[in-house]
């Protein structure tokens, strides 16, 4: 039984920034992390100010990341951190998990993993290296019935997988309004985004999101990617046909130019038997149909789940769980894995499911092939883990 709860570090996620302090909500759900130290942003004053809004100690208030990695480390091993949470513009990704590594320090990332494929493969050699655990963010594998769904599309429950379908739509960026925007200019620069805004901002959560429930690996493209605001240097808006390893056939929608959505992440899974279809806009309802059985929907907590489906489902039915509570199994998870780890014990069931870095590194190669597929005047694009760019 864990007598302490786990420390935690963050890298970015100062005054101002949105995922951070939805990481620390997240964080702070269970009651079994504490965040103990910080540098929250490349303004030392800043990531000081910051840290004092949240009642860090001021000498833990660092004013770089490379600083903190070699202050935190230098602390007896009850009081320092036990892992870093990346939640920085892209570019960042890479070197501040790197020098978490190095120091001796677990790592969650925001995604995408790092600025490109080359980082990604790169970040794989110094994870092994390092020993330490590393986790990636991919939020909507956090929800039960996401769980759920997976379990059914991969017990056979809906038969051979044909066709997967997943789009995910926002409006935010439909015009120029947000781009000075401290959330979009990072996001529509190539210094800071790294080859894509919109596939490596969204785009590769519905990758993932794909893979994940099917269990079924992207092997081809077919992309047409575009910037639809004038000016704009990368993609805020693409289509991509896709196959898979399992002989599937798929389409892959994420635009963030579609004036009025909101957060519309929306999959579905086809197969001979029957079909599944869950929404992000309604996420405890998961329908199941066929053209034999009258349609079911499947309600969070409501009846039989899947092992995995149960350890996420936090409340009663009823009590909706949404995207903080998704986000907390993410952190809850990583946690399992720390403690897993420092009792040399493996972290192999329900309860340790968070992505990692191979899911980083697929999540990096969709980003530069959708690139390259949209670039190329051949009609299909062998996806590759080889970086090209």
């Amino acid at each position: 039984m864990a007598t302490s709860k786990v420390r935690m570090g963050m890298v970015g996620g100062g005054q101002g920034a949105f995922i951070g302090a939805v990481h620390r909500m997240a964080a702070n759900l269970d009651g079994q992390i504490e965040l103990v130290c910080g540098a929250f942003s490349s303004d030392p004053l800043k990531s000081a100010q910051s840290g004092a809004e949240l009642f860090i100690q001021p000498q833990r208030c660092y004013p770089s990341y490379q600083q903190m990695m070699n202050e935190e480390a230098k602390l007896p091993a009850e009081q320092r951190m036990q892992f870093v949470v990346i939640v920085t513009p892209n570019h960042l990704h890479f070197p501040v998990a790197k020098a978490a590594l190095e120091a001796g320090f677990h790592v969650l990332s925001d995604k995408p993993a790092t600025f490109d494929l080359n980082q990604a493969l790169a970040l794989a050699d110094v994870v092994k290296e390092s020993g330490k655990l590393y986790g990636l963010t991919h939020t909507y594998n956090g929800y039960p019935l996401i769980k759920q769904a997976k379990h059914l599309a991969t017990s056979g429950a809906l038969g051979k997988i044909t066709k997967i379908v997943v789009e995910y739509s926002q409006g935010w960026l439909a015009n120029k309004d947000n781009d000075g925007g401290k959330q979009a200019a990072w996001r529509i620069d190539p210094k800071q985004a790294g080859i894509s805004c919109c596939m490596g901002d969204i785009g590769v959560h519905a990758a993932n999101l794909a893979e994940y429930v099917t269990g079924a690996k992207i092997t081809e493209m077919c992309a047409d990617l575009g910037s639809v605001v004038p000016g704009r240097l990368l993609d805020d808006d693409g289509s991509i046909l896709l196959r898979f390893d399992n002989k599937a056939r798929g389409v892959l929608l994420a635009s963030q130019i579609s004036s009025g959505d909101e957060n519309n992440l929306r999959l579905r899974v086809y197969g001979d038997k029957a079909s599944l279809e869950w929404s992000q806009l309604e996420p405890n309802s998961l329908w199941l149909k066929s053209n034999s059985a009258p349609t079911q929907l499947i309600r969070t907590g409501v009846g039989e789940m899947c092992a995995e489906a149960q350890a996420a489902t936090r409340t009663p039915a009823g009590h909706p769980e949404g995207y903080l509570e998704a986000f907390a199994n993410i952190y809850l998870n990583f946690v399992n894995q720390i403690r897993a780890f420092e009792n040399k014990q493996t972290a192999t069931n329900a309860l340790f499911d968070v992505p990692g870095i191979d899911e980083a590194i697929r999540g990096m190669a969709f980003i530069e092939n959708s690139v390259l597929a949209s670039e190329s005047s051949e009609k299909w694009l062998r996806f590759t883990t080889t970086a090209k760019v």
